[in-house]
């Protein structure tokens, strides 16, 4: 939550500067009252923690009951949660905590569409780094919401050898041998190729993945082929959408990586809409 913690306080710093919603405070005072969140969407729940995190920054007494847990299907008109407490704070929260929601929402939407796609063999569906700057962990964790599988989460926890490494070191095979003199074990080490040359290079190179970068069905099948028999496993890469997890999932490949998980979503729509006071 450290992460988020961070982003709440920017976000909440740019929504309401030094004097707060000033439309809502002229309006009331320290009425309290009760907001229904509700689904305009079809989709998949992602980011409750944070939707709760938000109002308990906004207001230690406002209280929040979901009645969905996140991974759970949504559908137009799904009341998903309720929010008490002062009107003023569940205004002043409103527009922080579902841009929050929407947006991890939507990503776990899109990540379970592709996981669907994906059924059609036996791949999974990975993320990339294609994420927004500083939303990283919270992007990764609504993909594995919606039932893809994270890969990396930075340049500190795996190597990845791609082409610019191999070019710049001479060779793939060079380039592995530097790293695992820096750092033997310690890291798996995928290499990036481009063609089944650069293919069987990085498998004589011990990599523990294989990219396929760009590379054809066709290609991607006889990859896998030449890798029979042998510990590695492949990774196919490459402007992925739906139509193309489903057809390169079967071709054998064990991963499918898919930048537009998290880089080109469509927000999640919700509504949030205050009980009307008869009184």
């Amino acid at each position: 939550m450290e992460a988020f913690d961070t982003l709440l306080t920017l976000a909440l710093d740019e929504d309401l500067g030094t004097d707060g919603d000033v439309t809502s405070r002229a309006i009331f005072g320290e009425e309290m009252g009760r907001a229904r969140l509700y689904s305009k969407d079809h989709g998949v729940l992602a980011g409750r923690p944070y939707f709760e995190k938000t109002y308990g920054r906004i207001a230690p007494d406002v209280k929040v009951e979901f009645f969905v847990e996140d991974g759970d299907p949504l559908s137009p008109g799904d009341e998903v949660a309720v929010v008490e407490g002062p009107v003023v704070s569940i205004l002043e929260g409103e527009r922080t905590a579902i841009n929050f929601l929407s947006f991890l929402s939507g990503i776990a939407t899109s990540s379970a569409s592709y996981a669907r796609a994906a059924k059609s063999g036996n791949a999974l569906v990975l993320d990339t780094r294609k994420t927004l700057p500083g939303y990283r962990t919270l992007s990764k964790y609504a993909v594995a919401v919606g039932g893809a599988t994270n890969h990396r989460m930075g340049l500190y926890d795996m190597v990845m050898i791609k082409d610019n490494h191999a070019d710049a070191a001479g060779s793939i095979a060079a380039a592995v041998q530097k790293v695992r003199d820096a750092w033997g074990d310690r890291f798996r080490v995928e290499v990036e190729t481009r063609n089944l040359d650069e293919v069987q290079q990085a498998m004589d190179a011990g990599a523990d993945i294989i990219m396929l970068d760009n590379m054809s069905e066709e290609l991607c099948a006889e990859a896998v082929a030449l890798g029979a028999g042998k510990s590695v496993v492949f990774e196919a890469s490459g402007n992925m959408d739906l139509d193309r997890v489903e057809s390169y999932s079967p071709v054998g490949v064990d991963y499918i990586s898919v930048g537009a998980l998290t880089h080109s979503v469509d927000a999640f729509d919700f509504s949030l809409r205050m009980d009307r006071d008869e009184g």
